[in-house]
């Protein structure tokens, strides 16, 4: 099996740099992650995101809707948030980070190599 590595580019990209930029803003992580799992209602993420208030987590999903990584279903009268294909791909991002923070990140006194 042949693994294949792509090169980043050096140069400044502006679209990735939007995007890093719009997943980095604050909670929008906390309120996708869940959604990985499936549908999801307004007061799961909020039970799901500690400190999150209920009129932050509105603006971040109409960000989310309007970036059409989410969208926003009616289902017998309940309503429920899911990833759409564009955020259900994000899956792999999302574990890239988890790895590179699993190995960077646990417990290594600042400064110190591993």
């Amino acid at each position: 099996m042949k693994v294949v590595i792509e090169d980043l580019d050096a140069s400044h990209c502006p679209r990735f740099q939007e995007s890093i930029e719009f997943l980095g803003r604050r909670w929008t992580s906390a309120i996708v992650r869940p959604m990985f799992a499936g549908p999801v209602r307004f007061t799961d993420l909020l039970d799901a995101v500690p400190h999150l208030s209920s009129r932050l987590l509105t603006q971040r999903l109409e960000e989310l809707c309007q970036a059409g990584v989410v969208v926003r279903r009616s289902d017998d009268g309940c309503l429920r948030y899911e990833l759409t294909a564009r955020g259900r791909d994000l899956r792999q991002v999302f574990l890239a980070v988890d790895r590179w923070n699993g190995r960077w990140n646990a417990e290594t006194p600042e400064g110190q190599e591993r």
